[in-house]
């Protein structure tokens, strides 16, 4: 057998009389859901019709077993198997019970009325609304006025047995066509709320990645521009004190400003970028994203001097790590060398101690001698929350605090475990 392919789904799917159809059954149930009385009273009256044509014009006479049956009692059976169709969607059962006197007179009586036949449809509601336990009062019910006609009327009834059969028989498709489309009624319910609750799930989803992502920028933010701007400061604060005593010193000063500043620029331009793609440019995005790695800690140190902090660092082992741990480990050491150039106070200075092991394992140790006392974040509370939520990534530990008396300053210490084979 051939394949379906996808292509020819959805030239199936795409069939104009297949969707007319659906879009008019579609219509017709949405009409009938916002004015089912409309739909019962036509039915009603359908039926009502069909069963005073036969009335009136004598065709109960063709297999009714009494035909002397008096007229008022004929036309008050058939109205009791018509009428109360009305509520046949609403009161299944209270319709087949107030069904089921009509149809013993009317077996009793002889007349044999072809409406009587109506209880089918009500056993068809019966297994489409109710619980399926009530088909076991319904059908004896209904079959009950096979036994009254057999005993009334003995073998000019016809085999007792045969119609019997034929009655069981009957019920017994009315309520399957009603079970059938019941579990189709529930299937359908299912798939839309299926549908629904996956739609709730994608916004969801949706919503929570446009938050990490903003967490992100803003932890790239906080880094970029928080940074930079510690360092633009101290380098002014530099250049001021300079300026009335080495005029060369200032211009350095100066010049270092406008790197920082550059450097910060184009950091900023980058991550802007990445914000102002498409999203059929996403993976290219991607790769736009500002993403520095341990070969920008000399640069970032160099900075770091230039604005008046001295640096002193150590490294021990090979660099081997993957870039998203070099970047948790480049935006620590410059978050705690940004608070040490806010907060440590003059005639500070940092040690940075960086230790490699194997599997991508890291050790970093940020210490400074300035004052010990400092806010533990930053007002936008992006500092060290930012760096502890970078570091959980990884599994990894960080802490950040006072350096044990008697020494002073502040230490920032960073470990990040062996990456777990996958």
């Amino acid at each position: 057998m051939e394949p379906v392919t996808e292509e020819r789904a959805e030239v199936r799917a795409a069939d104009p009389l297949t969707e007319h159809v659906q879009g008019v059954v579609r219509r017709l149930r949405a009409f009938d859901r916002r004015r089912p009385l409309v739909w019962d009273l036509h039915l009603t009256a359908f039926w009502l019709t069909a069963a005073l044509i036969d009335y009136t014009g004598g065709g109960w006479r063709n297999v009714a077993h009494d035909l002397d049956v008096p007229g008022p009692l004929l036309l008050a059976l058939s109205l009791g198997f018509t009428i109360p169709l009305l509520w046949r969607r609403s009161h299944p059962a209270a319709v087949l019970l107030a069904m089921a006197p009509v149809a013993l007179v009317n077996a009793w009586t002889g007349a044999v009325l072809q409406a009587t036949m109506l209880q089918l449809l009500v056993v068809f509601h019966i297994a489409l609304r109710l619980p399926l336990r009530a088909l076991c009062w319904a059908t004896p019910l209904v079959l009950a006025q096979v036994l009254v006609q057999g005993v009334r009327f003995g073998d000019s009834a016809g085999s007792w047995n045969q119609q019997f059969g034929s009655q069981l028989l009957s019920i017994g498709v009315a309520a399957l066509i009603g079970i059938t489309v019941r579990t189709r009624r529930n299937y359908t319910a299912a798939l839309e709320d299926r549908a629904r609750r996956l739609e709730i799930e994608r916004d969801q989803q949706g919503r929570l990645a446009a938050a990490a992502e903003r967490a992100r920028i803003a932890r790239e933010m906080h880094d970029i521009i928080g940074h930079n701007l510690s360092v633009i400061t101290g380098l002014a604060d530099g250049g001021r004190y300079a300026a009335a005593k080495s005029p060369e010193r200032a211009a350095q000063a100066l010049d270092a400003i406008g790197d920082t500043s550059r450097q910060a620029l184009g950091e900023l331009r980058r991550l802007l970028d990445v914000l102002r793609e498409d999203e059929r440019d996403r993976q290219q995005a991607a790769e736009l994203t500002p993403q520095p790695t341990l070969t920008d800690l000399a640069p970032l140190i160099d900075g770091v001097r230039r604005a008046g902090l001295p640096v002193r660092t150590a490294v021990n082992g090979r660099p081997d790590l993957p870039a998203g741990r070099q970047l948790a480990v480049y935006r620590v050491i410059q978050e705690a060398l940004t608070n040490t150039l806010k907060h440590a106070g003059p005639d500070a200075t940092a040690d940075i101690d960086l230790s490699y092991g194997d599997g991508g394992a890291v050790t970093v140790t940020i210490t400074d001698t300035g004052r010990a006392a400092r806010p533990a974040t930053t007002t936008d509370g992006r500092g060290l929350p930012g760096m502890r939520e970078r570091t959980a990534l990884y599994g990894g530990t960080l802490e950040a605090g006072p350096r044990p008396l008697p020494e002073q300053g502040w230490r920032v210490h960073l470990h990040l475990p062996e990456e777990s084979p996958q």
